[in-house]
């Protein structure tokens, strides 16, 4: 994979809405303000897609436009990264209209999560690596602030070329959903037990990959285009969703599926993040197993559940390509490598 190189105070970094357009509404441009405002206190110089800001209803009739936002972005010498404001649930629409050349001779960072991931699918298939984590509005601009842990990963991820190393869990961690409309909402944090074992043995390494419970459909839909049976090969996959659109039983028939395709048993382990419930993972865990040891005979794969990305707060940043391990004797993960250079 191709890395992009290390930000340092002065650098601009544009943002971008590749899917729901809200970050332009009246409603919510206090919080795209206010996460801006954050950005620049890391010394970075924040500048707006061209396209970004015309709102919900214009970005949702011309995904063109949108897709427009993505390859000025990567075409322009002076950007050096590019965040989502938002994720949503059609960003497939863009792909048409992708410059597979300008991403390619371009290499960036590129941060986001949720609806971005097939855009992040998109440029693993230009060799180019880029980051499932924060988006501007969900996270920079969370009430009641950047969480420290949240912020401690996008500075450790993105302004320095060392290992990034092991991954702790966060001390505390919200379920709470996102209010983009209301200043005075404040998430609540509740205490973090730390991560889930829900099968395997020892410890297994691999390149990261993955996203969220759509690559199923997007496999479908685009084929080779966004993803090949080597993607899987000896990887660890990374896997996260909301419970509004994964129950345990939908998480099972997901990984079904990966066996199906024979992706399952390929994997070297499996990272699945936080749900957005306050009930235990055990329910899913044990769905889980009922599919990856039961039905596929793989009870040592290992798959570690609970860890901090995805839709809960806080976060930390999982770079597409990079080495990674998971530890089952002491339940930990790390990446291996720098997320640049």
């Amino acid at each position: 994979m191709i890395k992009p190189i290390r930000l340092q105070k002065g650098d601009t970094i544009a943002t971008i809405s590749p899917s729901w357009g809200c970050a332009g509404s009246s409603r919510v441009r206090w919080e795209y303000e206010l996460g801006c405002e954050r950005l620049r206190k890391l010394g970075l110089n924040v500048i707006a897609a061209p396209n970004s800001l015309k709102g919900t209803t214009y970005l949702r009739d011309n995904p063109k436009a949108r897709a427009e936002d993505i390859n000025w972005a990567f075409g322009n010498k002076e950007v050096k990264a590019i965040i989502a404001n938002i994720g949503g649930n059609d960003s497939e629409l863009l792909i048409p209209h992708l410059s597979s050349k300008i991403i390619k001779e371009n290499p960036k960072i590129f941060c986001g999560y949720s609806d971005v991931m097939t855009l992040h699918l998109f440029c693993h298939r230009q060799g180019l690596m880029t980051y499932y984590g924060d988006n501007l509005l969900t996270n920079v601009a969370e009430n009641p602030g950047w969480n420290p842990y949240s912020k401690k990963w996008f500075q450790k991820t993105f302004f320095d070329a060392s290992l990034i190393g092991m991954i702790e869990p966060s001390k505390t961690w919200s379920f709470d959903g996102c209010k983009h409309t209301d200043k005075d909402h404040k998430k609540h944090y509740v205490s973090n037990r730390g991560y889930t074992r829900v099968q395997g043995k020892g410890v297994a390494e691999g390149r990261l990959f993955g996203g969220h419970g759509e690559i199923k459909r997007l496999s479908e839909v685009f084929g080779k285009t966004l993803i090949r049976k080597d993607d899987f090969e000896g990887s660890i996959f990374f896997f996260e969703d909301i419970p509004e659109c994964c129950d345990p039983d939908e998480m099972a028939n997901f990984f079904d599926w990966m066996g199906k395709k024979g992706y399952l048993q390929k994997l070297n382990g499996i990272i699945i993040g936080k749900m957005r419930t306050k009930d235990p993972f055990e329910g899913y865990a044990e769905k889980v197993r009922e599919v990856i040891t039961d039905k596929y005979s793989l009870p040592d794969l290992p798959v570690l559940a609970d860890l901090n990305f995805g839709h809960t707060s806080p976060i930390f940043i999982l770079p597409y390509g990079a080495k990674a391990r998971i530890d089952m004797d002491d339940l930990s993960f790390a990446i291996l490598e720098s997320g640049v250079t």
